[in-house]
């Protein structure tokens, strides 16, 4: 651990913290040297085997749950800082898309992150102060085919998190949101199209590499830590005077 002042002795909210960029952030607030984490995921078990050092809470759900919310506002009165990232990712041309598949991304995408942003929100308004980021994607800011749900959450992630940012700038809250391009997460080994990749060019790395060089300017995506980072960056008192935006970081995808 490496610590620094501003988190020691401070309560951070993670949502999605079990894997991916979720648990990349709460790795770097613990080396930061946060007081207390508390961390939400649907695979409560895997929250067990972060191996964080600083006091831990951890909560098994879904975060489009309202139930789950209100059991932590009974149990967790305090919260300095927030890294609302849950989500998932979901893929349908407009013409095929179920509205069952649509509703599904939506409510944990949106749902989830209104749900955990009010529960934040209502804990720091109390105290006067806090930094949230939620996650979006540039996948909110560049349209590509098939992603409709996905993207029509994340963009409107973005738009909440910068009406987020003007209400609660007067009661000295800051609101942000990161927008990654491609990430090295778990994510991928989930989709069914990525496994021929990975047989096709020899390896995951491999698989990975070759669809960065295509896809992106600076040809590799970012990993887990890197994204985790530049949140806390958001986070962090550097960024004092940042509000209401959304960090582009993704390696140029969106020029």
């Amino acid at each position: 651990m490496t610590g620094n002042k501003e988190f020691a002795g401070c309560v951070a909210l993670v949502t999605g913290a079990a894997s991916g960029i979720g648990a990349s952030a709460a790795r770097w607030l613990d080396a930061q040297g946060i007081g207390e984490l508390v961390l939400v995921d649907i695979d409560r078990p895997a929250l067990d085997r972060l191996g964080l050092s600083c006091k831990v809470h951890p909560f098994g759900g879904d975060v489009s749950d309202p139930s789950l919310w209100k059991l932590l506002e009974r149990e967790v009165p305090r919260i300095d800082y927030a890294v609302l990232n849950a989500g998932i990712a979901s893929n349908g041309e407009i013409t095929d898309l179920d509205i069952t598949a649509w509703r599904k991304t939506l409510s944990v995408n949106l749902d989830g992150m209104f749900l955990s942003l009010r529960t934040a929100l209502r804990a720091m308004k109390r105290a006067n102060r806090g930094a949230v980021v939620l996650t979006a994607s540039v996948s909110g800011i560049k349209a590509a085919a098939g992603t409709a749900a996905y993207s029509a959450s994340k963009a409107a992630t973005i738009q909440l998190a910068k009406v987020a940012a003007a209400e609660a700038a007067r009661y000295g809250v800051r609101v942000n949101a990161i927008a990654p391009g491609g990430v090295d997460t778990g994510i991928w080994d989930r989709a069914e199209w990525f496994a021929p990749l990975i047989e096709q060019h020899g390896g995951r790395a491999e698989a990975l590499a070759a669809m960065a060089k295509d896809a992106t300017p600076l040809g590799r995506f970012a990993s887990a830590d890197e994204v985790a980072a530049q949140i806390g960056f958001l986070l962090s008192d550097a960024a004092a005077t940042i509000t209401g935006t959304c960090l582009v970081s993704d390696g140029g995808v969106s020029l």
